[in-house]
């Protein structure tokens, strides 16, 4: 085997890999063991054909296709080991001959990271305060979560859940037609239109009232944005919601009970006050990591980024199949090219690359690591309260590259 290297591009080279015949011979004997057994050769009882008549009966470059996968990605693995070279992720591979074999292989070297002077970084965590307000907010909307709505007799108020028909139409084409659809008007309901809600307000049960709308120039459907939608809206009812006291009776029916108003607004102080710690840290981390990012050095292969943004399609392409739209027609809606889009990328990509190599070098530079204990506390914990499915949980857990991917999360 002759291999060649090449170095084009930073922490990227090109392996230029030429097999002769005696490194085809072994996998060609394999080769002829698995097709043997498949293909009738006349004078031969099936299985029975020396390699001999069967090379000669199917052709050297079948057998030579038969275990070219196996071919190329041996030889890769033993061409990057004789090249002593540290390679990042999965090579692109393009195969130039078939008989003898010979291919290029792009190789993405490990990227450099240099963290510069981190540890001279310094920086304050805000300092957090929960204040009575903020308790009397949540305590207000405990209340009025927990308040009935009940039927008034009276015109349509902000805030109010009204039961609608509603009719709509679009060019003369009906885009709404809904039968005592409950609906809650604010005056900064966007839904289903902006300003919708305002028409509603003043009318009584057992009103309708007719107006236009203009579509908004971002809607999601672009065969609608800025047409005139004519709705024709008919109230049903009109509820309000019927707020109890604040007070110790109010607290002893809320979650497990209270015995008094105060004993809840001091579980409340609590929660909030952890809750407001938790991301004022959460937030620290991340300006703290924003600066390391700021010191460090990255140097990536184009290879690597160009695999990112592979990733970054596959995940969008999954989130449009959940809602039912391929990414040709996603494109179509956009009006770019799939390469387009693959440059808006290219900047998404890049940073959540050197996010992870930065965090992956300062963990190695703190000496930082995960046990097989840290593993299975995890796990312990992803699958617990999981009921039935606990069993199935922990076996999608139970390989190698499971535990080795879940480990690298943990760190």
């Amino acid at each position: 085997m002759k291999v060649t290297k090449e170095e084009t591009s930073p922490r990227e080279v090109v392996l230029n890999v030429n097999l002769e015949a005696a490194d085809v011979e072994p996998y060609l004997d394999k080769a002829y063991r698995r097709v043997v057994s498949k293909v009738h050769v006349p004078g031969f009882r099936p299985g029975k054909a020396p390699r001999s008549v069967l090379e000669n009966y199917v052709g050297r470059e079948s057998l030579v296709r038969e275990s070219l996968d196996n071919i190329v990605q041996e030889s890769l693995v033993q061409a990057i080991k004789q090249e002593k070279l540290d390679n990042f992720g999965e090579p692109d591979v393009e195969v130039l001959d078939v008989d003898p074999p010979s291919f290029k292989a792009v190789v993405a070297l490990e990227p450099m990271v240099d963290l510069g002077d981190f540890r001279s970084i310094r920086l304050e965590p805000e300092v957090v305060e929960v204040t009575e307000d903020q308790v009397d907010k949540i305590a207000d909307r405990m209340r009025y979560d927990a308040a009935p709505w009940e039927p008034v007799e009276r015109p349509v108020q902000f805030g109010d859940q009204v039961a609608l028909d509603v009719d709509g139409f679009i060019e003369g084409a009906r885009v709404a037609n809904d039968k005592g659809v409950e609906f809650i008007p604010t005056q900064d309901n966007p839904s289903p239109f902006p300003g919708f809600s305002v028409y509603l307000e003043g009318l009584d049960r057992g009103e309708s009232k007719e107006f236009t709308l203009t579509v908004p120039e971002d809607y999601q459907d672009d065969n609608l944005a800025g047409k005139e939608c004519r709705f024709k809206v008919k109230v049903l009812e009109v509820k309000e919601k019927i707020l109890c006291d604040l007070d110790d009776e109010f607290a002893k029916g809320v979650g497990q009970g209270y015995e008094t108003l105060e004993e809840l607004r001091s579980a409340i102080m609590k929660d909030l006050t952890e809750r407001v710690e938790r991301e004022a840290q959460h937030a620290f981390q991340g300006k703290s990591l924003e600066e390391v990012i700021k010191c460090a050095q990255v140097e990536i292969s184009q290879l690597t980024t160009r695999r990112e943004i592979d990733h970054l399609l596959e995940e969008r392409s999954r989130a449009l199949k959940e809602r039912r739209m391929d990414m040709d027609t996603y494109l179509r809606q956009v009006g770019k090219t799939l390469e387009e889009t693959r440059e808006d990328l290219r900047s998404v990509a890049e940073e959540r690359l050197t996010r992870y190599l930065v965090i992956r070098r300062l963990a190695q530079e703190e000496n930082l690591e995960v046990i097989p204990q840290d593993i299975d506390d995890e796990i312990d914990n992803m699958t617990a309260g999981s009921g039935e499915s606990k069993e199935n949980l922990r076996k999608a857990f139970s390989s190698e590259s499971a535990r080795s991917s879940l480990g690298e999360a943990i760190l």
